[in-house]
């Protein structure tokens, strides 16, 4: 039986030396990170009426033909607006063997800007997993919720992993895990379903400052410029009530951070689950990867925490500190990356508390 693992850095880049990965741009010196690809944009973004997927026999480019309203040239840099839905062909393409299946999910950055993104695939029933065997073009649907982008050719707003067998570790496996590499910092650890619980922090600290919620009806945020942004014209600063609760709001979107710091070891690699019913009527991390190394103290991540990016759903929520609102699932790599997360590749969330995307200035 073959071995079952998540596909780390030396072998994505084995897809594109064997043919099972291509791409129209010469790969970007830091494309491929410890488990994952790192998705780019290509040439054009078409604004469509709604979001789709293409279903069995169809392809993308035929619900194009149909549902596009604009045609968008992206190579100088364009406005994505709030509130539309585009539709991007992407610069990768695959042509993967049998064994290995892929998944996608907004880049950690992309997630805190509250871009929904989800890729796509002709023939496709499902968004962000790819089949076995697949081989054909992918397509990235972009929606921005928040705040207005500029993203051009070759912008990185998701990223892919591939996977051969069932890698995923039962909730036993979990647990021995847990129990010799200490996953999450809790003296109690909730493992169930086959995840380990995340809770939120709303204690404030010594500042007093639990999270910050988006202003509406800000300036652009140019998707591939770091530290460009003052915090407060996009951001307002939430601090406790002192009674440890805050309320969601169906229109506003959040940044909060975990209670518990959070470690993935070397020889595997985590996600955070979607929005679960049972925890309350609110989705919480829209950028679910968490790389081998994250959190990892000999890559200089002791004590990083998961950032939560939060929306309530219908009606507004009350969040109590100390409450659940996701999970983590582990899968083992096929074998160690060459480089983890923090160490050597200026990862940009390594040993993190609260903190906001990477394209805003941190006084």
């Amino acid at each position: 039986m073959a071995k079952a693992g998540i596909l780390p850095d030396k072998d994505i880049a084995a897809l594109f030396d064997n043919g099972a990965l291509a791409s129209a741009h010469p790969l970007d010196g830091d494309q491929i990170q410890p488990a994952s690809l790192d998705l780019r944009l290509g040439t054009v973004a078409y604004r469509v009426r709604a979001s789709f997927l293409p279903g069995p026999n169809h392809r993308v480019s035929e619900k194009l033909e149909k549902l596009k309203l604009h045609e968008i040239q992206l190579g100088e840099g364009a406005v994505l607006e709030t509130g539309c839905v585009y539709i991007v062909p992407l610069l990768e393409g695959l042509d993967l063997p049998d064994g290995i299946s892929a998944s996608a999910n907004p880049k950690s950055s992309t997630g805190r800007l509250d871009i929904f993104t989800r890729v796509m695939t002709d023939n496709g029933q499902e968004f962000d997993k790819i089949p076995a065997g697949y081989s054909g073009p992918l397509y990235m649907e972009v929606s921005p919720r928040t705040f207005p982008i500029v993203v051009r050719t070759g912008s990185r707003l998701s990223q892919i992993r591939f996977r051969t067998g069932k890698a995923l570790l039962d909730e036993s496996a979990l647990a021995d895990l847990h129990a010799r590499e200490t996953l999450v910092a809790s003296d109690d650890p909730n493992i169930t379903g086959g995840g380990i619980a995340l809770s939120v922090d709303l204690s404030g600290g010594e500042n007093g400052l639990i999270g910050y919620r988006a202003k509406h009806h800000t300036a652009l945020i140019d998707v591939d410029k770091r530290d460009q942004h003052d915090i407060a014209d996009f951001w307002e600063p939430l601090t406790g009530d002192g009674a440890g609760g805050l309320i969601l709001d169906p229109d506003e979107f959040y940044i909060l951070v975990s209670q518990e710091a959070v470690h993935v070891p070397p020889h595997h690699a985590a996600e955070m689950t979607p929005f679960d019913p049972l925890v309350g009527e609110f989705r919480v991390h829209y950028a679910g990867f968490f790389d081998p190394g994250f959190g990892h103290s000999s890559a200089g991540g002791t004590g990083s925490r998961a950032v939560l990016e939060v929306r309530s759903h219908e009606v507004p929520f009350i969040l109590e500190h100390g409450q659940i609102v996701g999970r983590l699932v582990y899968e083992r790599m096929l074998s160690r990356p060459r480089a983890l997360y923090g160490a050597d590749l200026k990862s940009n969330y390594q040993g993190q508390s609260l903190k906001l995307s990477k394209h805003f200035r941190m006084r």
